[in-house]
C-alpha cells in the first residue's frame, strides 16, 4: 500500500485569563468580588474530506496553532470559548504521535473527525475564590495551555494512474520527468522493487497522483517475478497507463508485450479490463521505434488511444499528461471489494502508573531545577502580577511536595531554583 508521509505541529488555543474585578454600583453596598472566568482555548480537529487525495497540501503549512479563549470580563461575564480549528485531510489519513508513535486516530469515512490537540480550559475570576475568611480576594487564574504534540500523518494513498508493463520498459524514467520523484532507474530489469509514487500536475493547473508499478512479467498473476504483491497496486488505480518498448531493444514484440500484460490483468481481476487504458509508445528516439509503431497499430484490434513519446527527451509527455488528466476528470472511483479481515483483534488492559507531578535536578552552578508537566501548568496559570496568587502558587508547591523535596536534595536558604525560564530564592 502507498503511504504518503508528513511530519507537523499541532497547539490547541490557550484558556482565556480569569478576572479581578469587583462590583462597585451605587446603590449596591459590599459589592463583592465580580471577576469573570476566561473561555476554553480551541481544539484542533481533523476532518476527513473526500474531495482531497494527496497531503501535499501539508508540505507549505506545518504549523497548526487554534486560537484562544477571550478573557474574563467584570460583572462576572465570562470570556467567550475559542471555536474549533479544522484541519481538513484526505480519507485513509493515520494520526501518529511522532514522540509515543501510537496511533491517535485512523481517519477513513467523510465527515469523521477526530480531537488532535486539545485546547486549554478557561483561568477563574476571583468571584470564584471567594470564601467566608476572604470574601474579597484579589486573585485569579490565568488560562490554562493548550496541548501540543509534533505528529506524523500517513496516508495510505489511492494512486489516481498506474504505470504497467514489463521491465525495464521505461516506467521510472517517465514518473520521474513528469514529477519530482526520484525512483532508482538502472539498466537491469526489477530496478523497481518497491512502488514509486509521484505528483504530476499539468500546465493547467490540474494535479494527480502516478504510481511506478514494478515491472510484470508472463505468469504475473500467479505470482511469478514480484506478481501478486503489486498486481493489487494496479487494482487501486482508476486509469492504466501502459508503458512499451516501441524501440524493442531487448528483441520482443512491443504488440505480443502489450497481450501478455493486458492478459495478466484479466487473469489476475477481471474487473481491470473496465480500467480506461492508454498506451505509451516509449523510446520513440530510438532506430526501428517509428516502423515498430507502425506495425503495432495495424495490429490493434480495439480503439485504446496510443501516444508516441520518448521519455528521455520528453517529447510527447505535455500532450500525454493532458489527455491523462481529461480520462481521470471522467473517470469515477471504482468500488474496492473489502478484503476479509480474519485476524483476531485483542486489546490488552494494562495498569499505568500516575506520572510523578514534579523531578529535581541539579545544574553546575549549584542551582535546582524543578520540572514537569503539573507543576509547569500550575506555574503558567498563575498570575505573578498580583501577591494573593504567588502565595496560592507557593502553598501549592507545598502541597504537591516540592520543599521537602528540595530539602531532601540539600537545599538551604538563599539557593537558587530554577523553574522553566524563571528563578527562584528558597526560603525556610
Amino acid at each position: 500500500m502507498f503511504v504518503d508521509q508528513v511530519k507537523i505541529f499541532v497547539k490547541g488555543g490557550d484558556g482565556g485569563n480569569g478576572m479581578v474585578a469587583f462590583r462597585r454600583e451605587k446603590y449596591v453596598p459590599n459589592g463583592g468580588p465580580a471577576g469573570g472566568d476566561g473561555g476554553k482555548g480551541a481544539d484542533v480537529v481533523f476532518e476527513v474530506n473526500e474531495g482531497l487525495r494527496t497531503l501535499m497540501d501539508f508540505r507549505y503549512q506545518h504549523h497548526f496553532k487554534a486560537p484562544r479563549g477571550e478573557h474574563g470580563m467584570a460583572k462576572n461575564m465570562h470570556g467567550k470559548n475559542a471555536k474549533d480549528m479544522i484541519v481538513k485531510v484526505p480519507p485513509g489519513t493515520v494520526v501518529i504521535d511522532e514522540e509515543t508513535k501510537k496511533v491517535i486516530a485512523d481517519l477513513v469515512e467523510h465527515g469523521q473527525r477526530a480531537v488532535v490537540a486539545k485546547g486549554g480550559r478557561g483561568g477563574r475570576g476571583n468571584s470564584r475564590f471567594a470564601t467566608p475568611a476572604n470574601p474579597a480576594p484579589e486573585l485569579s487564574e490565568n488560562g490554562e495551555p493548550g496541548q501540543e504534540r509534533e505528529v506524523v500523518l500517513e496516508l495510505k494513498l489511492l494512486a489516481d494512474v498506474g504505470l504497467v508493463g514489463f521491465p525495464s520498459v521505461g516506467k521510472s524514467t517517465l514518473l520521474s520527468v513528469v514529477s519530482s520523484a526520484k525512483p532508482k532507474i538502472a539498466d537491469y530489469h526489477f530496478t523497481t522493487i518497491v512502488p514509486n509514487l509521484g505528483m504530476v500536475e499539468t500546465e493547467d493547473g490540474r494535479s494527480f497522483v502516478m504510481a511506478d508499478l514494478p515491472g510484470l512479467i508472463e505468469g504475473a498473476h500467479q505470482g511469478v517475478g514480484l506478481g501478486h504483491q503489486f498486481l493489487r497496486h494496479i487494482e487501486r488505480t482508476r486509469v492504466i497507463v501502459h508503458v512499451i518498448d516501441m524501440a524493442a531493444i531487448e528483441g520482443r514484440d512491443p504488440y505480443q508485450d502489450y497481450i501478455t500484460i493486458n492478459n495478466e490483468l484479466k487473469e489476475y481481476n477481471l474487473r481491470l479490463t473496465e480500467r480506461p487504458q492508454i498506451i505509451v509508445a516509449n523510446k520513440m528516439d530510438m532506430p526501428g521505434a517509428e516502423e515498430n509503431l507502425e506495425t503495432f497499430k495495424q495490429q490493434l484490434t480495439d480503439d485504446t488511444p496510443v501516444f508516441p513519446i520518448s521519455a528521455i527527451t520528453r517529447k510527447g509527455l505535455r500532450d500525454l499528461l493532458f489527455v491523462v488528466a481529461d480520462k481521470l476528470d471522467k473517470t469515477p472511483e471504482f468500488p474496492l471489494e473489502k478484503e476479509e479481515d480474519t485476524g483476531v483483534h485483542r486489546v490488552l488492559y494494562k495498569h499505568e502508573a500516575e506520572p510523578d507531578p514534579f523531578t529535581i535536578s541539579r545544574e553546575s552552578d549549584g542551582s535546582f531545577v524543578v520540572s514537569g508537566e503539573k507543576v509547569e501548568r500550575l506555574f503558567k496559570m498563575t498570575d505573578f502580577s498580583r501577591e494573593e496568587s504567588i502565595r496560592r502558587f507557593a502553598r501549592q508547591l507545598r502541597g504537591f511536595g516540592v520543599d521537602d523535596a528540595l530539602r531532601k536534595r540539600g537545599a538551604k536558604d538563599g539557593d537558587i531554583v530554577k523553574l522553566m525560564d524563571f528563578e527562584f530564592e528558597f526560603i525556610e
